[in-house]
């Protein structure tokens, strides 16, 4: 397969080219620069691509899997900083531009990564499943379900696509980057005072296997649906604990957060595909590599 893939070199965008890798994919990042020497395990081509410019042509890719989103650093929701215009303009109006070219260019499967903030202001507790009507309320959100909508119209004889709206993602980072928890971690080794929190998480490889599950899927499955991707509640005061107890670490935990003010998601449409993620054992297999 020869498989596009914008943000490429993002935590999530490394999970998946590392994915195609492996399967003996050709991949071709669409990226803003050329990666870094080592950026990857194996050799990958590139065309240059910006949100915010016209996408390259996408002849005899095979499939494009969207994952970039142009934000500023360190936040998605409210994302868009003082430019609430260029926001839009970059994240929605480049997505849907992309999508248009890559069906023309004879694309045959699109993949978007969208986000479970199109869920919205449900109240805590509430169970997030993939027929639940979404109600966005912050920029974010409404431009990922948006783009999300734009995607599915485009579905049809030759062109199947799909978007997988993601929870948080945890993993390993590339060289010279850093992980979702690095600050985490940082402020816990000095002992700083750490706000209770629990979220919904998934391992960047797990979200991977997702990927190539719709990938390879009949286009029949994909039909312009939405797919929750997200697999464990975690608990700060449960991950510290495993921290304390992996490095000797011996500051004040976090207090237990209020579970009854998280919403879990459900996963059905994943799982009938046979989608599996690693759980709590894949959290615990991680957590050594990510504390070095």
């Amino acid at each position: 397969m020869r498989l596009a893939i914008t943000g490429a070199t993002g935590l999530v965008g490394r999970f998946i080219v590392e994915e195609a890798l492996a399967a003996g994919d050709h991949v071709v990042t669409l990226t803003r620069t050329p990666p870094d020497h080592g950026a990857f395990s194996g050799p990958v081509s590139r065309l240059a691509y910006d949100l915010a410019g016209p996408p390259p042509p996408l002849v005899g890719c095979d499939a494009l899997v969207h994952c970039s989103f142009q934000h500023v650093p360190g936040l998605y929701r409210g994302g868009e900083g003082d430019d609430p215009d260029g926001f839009r303009r970059a994240n929605l109006d480049g997505s849907l531009a992309l999508f248009e070219t890559a069906r023309r260019d004879g694309v045959r499967r699109i993949l978007f990564l969208s986000s479970r903030a199109v869920y919205g202001d449900y109240p805590p507790g509430t169970t997030l499943g993939e027929d639940l009507p979404p109600r966005p309320d912050t920029l974010y959100g409404k431009i990922k379900l948006e783009a999300e909508q734009a995607l599915a119209a485009l579905n049809g004889p030759g062109c199947a696509t799909a978007s997988l709206r993601a929870t948080g993602i945890y993993g390993p980072a590339g060289p010279g980057q850093t992980h979702k928890w690095t600050r985490l971690f940082d402020d816990f080794r000095a002992g700083r005072p750490i706000a209770p929190r629990i979220s919904t998480e998934v391992h960047g490889a797990d979200l991977a296997a997702a990927i190539r599950l719709l990938l390879l899927a009949p286009a029949s499955s994909l039909a312009g649906r939405s797919f929750n991707l997200s697999d464990i509640l975690l608990d700060r005061h449960d991950l510290l604990t495993e921290v304390a107890r992996l490095t000797g670490i011996r500051a004040p935990l976090p207090k237990r957060a209020d579970g009854a003010k998280i919403s879990a998601m459900s996963c059905t449409r994943l799982r009938s595909l046979g989608w599996h993620p690693g759980g709590r054992r894949r959290l615990s297999e991680s957590l050594p590599g990510l504390l070095q």
